[in-house]
């Protein structure tokens, strides 16, 4: 027998499942169902107003090629739930597949919802895969964040190989009204370093707020964004839309922080971003 065709040792691969629904009870929003399987975590720290916060820890540590992380939640009517992460997300250099992370989130009627997850890290020849879907019923809004660091800042990594695959479905009663698709495929020159593209930013993030009120919160974040800034903003019926790049995590944090503070039901960013 070739030693080519002896197989290699079966890796060990993380895997978590993890679901979350609300109820409304006396006005405030509480939990209603809980399910966590594998590495996927939930947990609901106290808050002070009519909210429901959820944080969402992988207890993995990060992820690698071929891990698995399910999240889904659901909001009740007139609810409110903040979804954010215990840390940032580290995806570690894969040998083979992609790590793979999907979320599902559906928002009742006159509900909200604020998806804000801290960064995710790529390490170098790092892949991942990623998708958002979120399903808004009438009266519904959402305030979703997605940001991504391209190496450690304080290492001095540029994650040149990294691949990353972002796919985003946003729809309202059951019709597509915002989709989205990132790619970086590992050639820094062609999309690291074109104009067009990351301009040779180390950092991103997209903040979408879908609702109603898309257009008065449109004018609220061009009144406070500097002339140089490399932020982008738009404005396409009820959906605002806001890009932004810098050379590290720490400015792109100090970037979007007002933003986000600005579009989210709260009024601000989850205190575990701040820790």
């Amino acid at each position: 027998m070739l030693a080519a065709d002896i197989p290699g040792p079966a890796m060990q691969r993380a895997r978590g499942t993890a679901r979350i629904g609300t109820a409304i009870r006396d006005g405030q929003t509480e939990l209603a169902t809980l399910y966590q399987e594998g590495c996927a975590k939930i947990r609901l720290p106290r808050t002070h107003d009519r909210s429901l916060q959820a944080v969402l820890i992988n207890t993995a540590g990060g992820l690698t090629g071929g891990d698995s992380i399910s999240w889904s939640a659901e909001a009740a009517p007139d609810a409110r739930l903040v979804l954010t992460t215990q840390a940032c997300e580290r995806i570690y250099r894969s040998l083979g597949p992609s790590a793979n992370v999907t979320t599902r989130i559906t928002v009742g009627p006159g509900a909200h919802v604020d998806w804000l997850p801290q960064e995710t890290i790529l390490f170098e020849e790092s892949r991942l895969a990623r998708s958002l879907e979120v399903d808004l019923a009438e009266g519904a809004s959402l305030c979703a964040v997605e940001a991504v660091l391209l190496g450690r800042d304080a290492m001095g990594e540029s994650a040149g190989r990294a691949t990353l695959a972002d796919n985003w479905r946003i729809r309202r009663n059951g019709r597509l009204i915002h989709a989205e698709a990132t790619r970086i495929s590992g050639d820094p020159e062609r999309e690291r370093e074109g104009l067009p593209l990351l301009r040779g930013a180390k950092a991103f993030a997209t903040v979408l707020y879908a609702g109603a009120n898309a257009e008065a919160c449109a004018h609220r974040v061009r009144a406070v964004l500097p002339d140089e800034s490399n932020i982008g903003v738009s404005l396409i019926g009820e959906r605002l839309i806001v890009r932004a790049l810098a050379n590290s995590g720490l400015e792109l944090r100090r970037r979007i922080v007002p933003i986000i503070a600005m579009l989210a039901a709260a009024g601000s960013v989850p205190r575990l971003w701040s820790l």
